[in-house]
């Protein structure tokens, strides 16, 4: 997978599309991200102790990976990864349309 924690991306589809933020945590084995922000839903907590009321919490639910693009550090757009080897021979994760290495 070639989105990691701490990326901003911009979802590309879906009733968020358009908005920009970081991603919070990837699910690699079901291809899906949780972005700050995005695809927010209302939840009902149920008390579960004398102290603790219930409660509705907002929480942002996983996205599909497809429905979201990294953007490019240059440019400010959305853009594709490329992975390239350093001369290290370390992999690295370049925006293909800047050429600009991401962290």
């Amino acid at each position: 997978m070639r989105i990691k924690k701490g990326d901003k991306v911009i979802v590309t589809a879906g009733k968020d599309r358009g908005h920009t933020s970081t991603v919070i945590r990837v699910l690699p084995r079901k291809d899906l991200v949780v972005v700050e922000g995005v695809n927010v839903v209302k939840k009902h907590q149920r008390r579960t102790a004398k102290s603790r009321k219930g409660q509705i919490v907002s929480r942002p639910m996983p996205v599909h990976i497809s429905n979201i693009m990294i953007i490019d550090p240059k440019s400010g757009k959305p853009t594709r990864i490329k992975i390239v080897r350093g001369e290290d021979g370390m992999r690295k994760r370049v925006a293909a349309k800047s050429g600009q290495e991401l962290k």
